[in-house]
Order: structure tokens, then C-alpha cells, then sequence
């Protein structure tokens, strides 16, 4: 039975205001980079075998700090990249909320297409391929995906068996961790967007 653990990216600058997607240059904030160093320390009570990461840069700096912590090299893939969102890449979620083709895309996943960009559908397609791979590759061995939240959506609404339109009834957290097992009894779910355990902000 191959385990993984799938990380989200810890907060980043952009954060409610922009639709980051695949654009270059954002980073995480200094509270993102307590949050994943949080799980870095959890995820060194496993016997983690790997790491692999998205290259985007808020996800490359999350597995950087998991890297360090546990002691080892990270591969990066473009299968776990962030959905590619095309026309909206960039734009304030305001303005994307008045594009008429958004109320097609937030309540049907299965069916519709970003402008320019990719398909839920697509999405899941990439990273479920990158799952049953890796397990070939670590069998009996936990590994650690660092990815961003439509990409764990989708892994997660595959192993749950739940349609694409189910999208909305999950949430991925910054910084959290969600487990997904495969072995000889099928694909299991072990834990869903575990958060990171920061200490209360002082008065």
C-alpha cells in the first residue's frame, strides 16, 4: 500500500484578491511559511521515502522547508501544476464573478472549460495518472505531494468516488494535508485538509 500525503502551499501574497494560477513570481507570506513548516515537523514523525512538488514558486518554497526538515531531494512535476486558468489568470475574483462564463464553471466542474484554459476534468485526469504511477514507484513507502487545491480536489473527489460537480463540498486549506492510500483493497481516504497547528497569535 503506497501513502500518500498530499500537502496544500502555505498562504500566499495573493491570497483572496487575485487569481494567482499559474503566474510567476508569487510567494508565500511569512504566515504560509509557518504554516508548512508546521506540517514539515509533523511529516517528520513519518518515514516519508519522497518528495515531489508543483515548480510553481509558492509550491516550490513549501517543499523546500519540508525538504530541509526531512532530509530529502525534491522532484518536481508538472502533473501536480496548478489548473491552468487561462483567460482569468491574474484577474481580481470580482471581475471574474461578472464573467458570465463563471457561473457555468462554479457549478459545473464535470462539463465546463476556463476560457483559455483547462478543464476540471483534465485536471483530475493528470493527477490520478500521477498517483498510480508514483505507487508503482513506492510501493509500501508514504511520499509527500506538494500541490495546490484544485489539484487535491480532484484527487480527492476520485478517490471518494464523488462526481466532479461535488467540487464545492470539499475544502482544501492552506497549508493543510489530505491522505490518500492505494493498495490491493482499492484507494482509501485517511485524513481530509488536516490544517497546520500554529500557536494563538499573542494579545
Amino acid at each position: 500500500m503506497g501513502v500518500f500525503h498530499v500537502l496544500r502551499h502555505g498562504e500566499h501574497g495573493l491570497l483572496g484578491r487575485v487569481l494567482a494560477g499559474r503566474m510567476p513570481g508569487v510567494g508565500m507570506t511569512d504566515r504560509g511559511r509557518a504554516e508548512i513548516a508546521s506540517q514539515a515537523e509533523r511529516l517528520a514523525g513519518d518515514k516519508i521515502a519522497a518528495i515531489y512538488a508543483s515548480p510553481l514558486q509558492r509550491t516550490r518554497e513549501s517543499a523546500e522547508i519540508v525538504s530541509a526538515r526531512l532530509g530529502l531531494p525534491i522532484e518536481f512535476r508538472d502533473d501536480l501544476l496548478e489548473l491552468d486558468f487561462g483567460e482569468w489568470t491574474g484577474a481580481t475574483f470580482d471581475s471574474i464573478r461578472a464573467d458570465p462564463r463563471w457561473q457555468a464553471w462554479s457549478t459545473q466542474r464535470s462539463l465546463a472549460v476556463i476560457p483559455g484554459g483547462e478543464s476540471m476534468r483534465a485536471v483530475q485526469q493528470r493527477v490520478v495518472a500521477a498517483l498510480l504511477e508514483l505507487n508503482e514507484r513506492h510501493l509500501h513507502e508514504s511520499v509527500v505531494l506538494v500541490t495546490h487545491g484544485d489539484v487535491i480536489r480532484a484527487a480527492l473527489l476520485y478517490a471518494l468516488g464523488m462526481p466532479l460537480d461535488f467540487y464545492n463540498r470539499i475544502e482544501i486549506g492552506q497549508g493543510s494535508i489530505s491522505t490518500i492510500s492505494l493498495g490491493a483493497g482499492g484507494i482509501r481516504v485517511l485524513t481530509l485538509s488536516d490544517r497546520p497547528r500554529l500557536p494563538s497569535p499573542q494579545s
